[in-house]
């Protein structure tokens, strides 16, 4: 997996969204509630595999101070990113 460096781009956060933009797309956001459940999460199939998903799950954690939980129902790639959660624990 490549590290994405999102220095270069905007986070933008609004009630319970946190989302990572440059100038020209929205490369990913998660929506998400005070209890820390992920709602929704998503990726543009361009800047998966980079640490975007796991950079957006850090905020949601920093913004809560709760543990991270996936609501139901989950994608296959939600499933893969639930495995790495785990591993965080």
């Amino acid at each position: 997996m490549n590290i994405l460096d999102v220095s270069n781009f905007e986070i933008k956060e609004t009630e319970g969204v946190f989302t990572f933009k440059n100038e020209n797309t929205t490369l990913g956001f998660v929506r998400f509630n005070e209890r820390g459940e992920v709602e929704y999460i998503f990726v543009n199939p361009i800047f998966r595999k980079q640490g975007l998903a796991t950079k957006l799950l850090v905020l949601v954690k920093e913004k809560t101070g709760k543990e991270i939980i996936l609501q139901e129902p989950l994608s296959p790639l939600g499933s893969k990113l639930l495995k790495s959660l785990n591993r965080w624990k």
